[in-house]
């Protein structure tokens, strides 16, 4: 070779080390192992499970481990049988599904519960606030665990989608419910729910324009009743004509046209959610004494409080009382009257997510990855971290936006 043409070659060789140069990524590690345990709700009243069999055979087949406790689907019509054959362990050990690094309940846990739950774990679960709601809160920061609530949980565009799940359920539902009520076999005024030849309608007025009001108005017209939707909220009483695609009676509330629809009103459907952490009483004792005899309340926002003053919480066995001769059903779980569909919904939004935690690499990771996620987070790593929560419970807050900073 000659000289010429050997320093070429050598200058070449030097010059290419100016380029970029080809380097082997780092490959992905796979993804993170979840260790998922589903217990069987400890109350009553509680039908639902958050993952049903198909759900778990998903999981699964991603290397996921889940243990289910023995019975726990049995609520909601699936069997152990069926959870085992789609790949989870059974288990009558309480203590060894609540010692799962992911505790997925429906219900709030109790303080027996809470305490099985091994410090630095993680609790996905609704959330209610009754009796002894903070000792629980002081519980979970005192074992750290990450806690997150099913009604904080968002999608990637903003929307709440347990939330509106279980609220088209409650909306859709509460239309028989009503229609149950009014009849003379369940000391109702014994009227027919909507309308027949000759005989006027049935009035039902609904508090609240959002998902609920959504599901139930629809019911109600197509039952042919008259229906009158009241809301703070121009905006959202204009977005629900839109979905309804009809004209109905809408208002904002003011004391006197409520007052004098309630008056007229056979049903009232209260389905206003809390703003800002905080629900209203919108109609008085008083305004309930006005009502007719005989005329049913449903008040789905129990479960933030209620928005009658004259509420008080019940349940599926003893689902209503009376007073001021007027029917009240105030269940906090209206969903769970049929379990196996609020099952398969809650299912068919929790699966996604918990692939997602995989993917991210674990709880920890997924927070601080994803902000949709992480405004489920209302306790983290001994902090309560929703400041709604912290106001109401009187507790300190600590910003979990600050701590992503921290962490980056």
């Amino acid at each position: 070779m000659s000289d010429q043409l050997k320093g070429s070659i050598s200058s070449l060789a030097s010059e290419s080390r100016l380029y970029p140069q080809e380097v082997l990524l780092k490959v992905k590690k796979d993804r993170h192992q979840l260790f998922i345990g589903i217990p069987k709700e400890s109350s009553e009243h509680e039908y639902r499970v958050s993952l049903t069999p198909k759900a778990v055979e998903l999981l699964a087949a991603n290397g996921h481990n889940v243990v289910v406790q023995s019975g726990a689907g049995k609520g909601a019509n699936f069997t152990d049988h069926q959870y085992s054959e789609a790949g989870a362990k059974i288990s009558s050990d309480v203590e060894e599904v609540f010692s799962s690094d992911i505790v997925l309940k429906v219900k709030f846990p109790s303080l027996e519960e809470l305490k099985k739950i091994k410090n630095g774990k993680t609790l996905i679960s609704t959330i209610h606030l009754n009796d002894g709601f903070k000792e629980r809160i002081n519980l979970i920061n005192s074992k750290k665990i990450t806690a997150v609530g099913y009604e904080y949980i968002e999608d990637k565009v903003g929307g709440l989608p347990i939330v509106r799940a279980m609220s088209e359920i409650a909306g859709c539902t509460a239309i028989p419910i009503a229609s149950e009520y009014l009849s003379a076999t369940n000391k109702g005024m014994g009227v027919l729910l909507g309308g027949i030849t000759g005989v006027p309608p049935t009035k039902v007025v609904i508090l609240g324009a959002g998902t609920v009001a959504e599901y139930a108005a629809r019911a109600a017209v197509g039952f042919g009743a008259d229906v009158k939707v009241f809301d703070p909220h121009i905006y959202k009483l204009r977005r629900l004509k839109h979905l309804l695609n009809r004209q109905i009676f809408t208002s904002t509330i003011d004391h006197s046209s409520l007052q004098k629809a309630l008056k007229d009103a056979d049903v009232v459907i209260g389905a206003v959610r809390a703003e800002k952490g905080l629900i209203q009483h919108i109609v008085s004792e008083e305004m309930v004494a006005q009502m007719k005899k005989g005329a049913v309340i449903l008040d789905v926002s129990i479960d933030e409080g209620g928005c009658f003053e004259t509420s008080e919480p019940t349940n599926l066995r003893n689902p209503v009382f009376t007073k001021y001769d007027i029917i009240h059903y105030c269940v906090p779980n209206i969903a769970s009257r049929v379990p196996r569909t609020a099952s398969r919904a809650l299912s068919n939004i929790l699966t996604p997510v918990l692939l997602d935690v995989s993917q991210c690499g674990g709880i920890n990771d997924i927070i601080f990855q994803h902000k949709w996620f992480m405004k489920g987070v209302y306790a983290y790593k001994g902090s309560l971290t929703n400041y709604h929560l912290s106001k109401k419970l009187d507790l300190k807050f600590k910003d979990l936006t600050l701590l992503m900073a921290a962490r980056f």
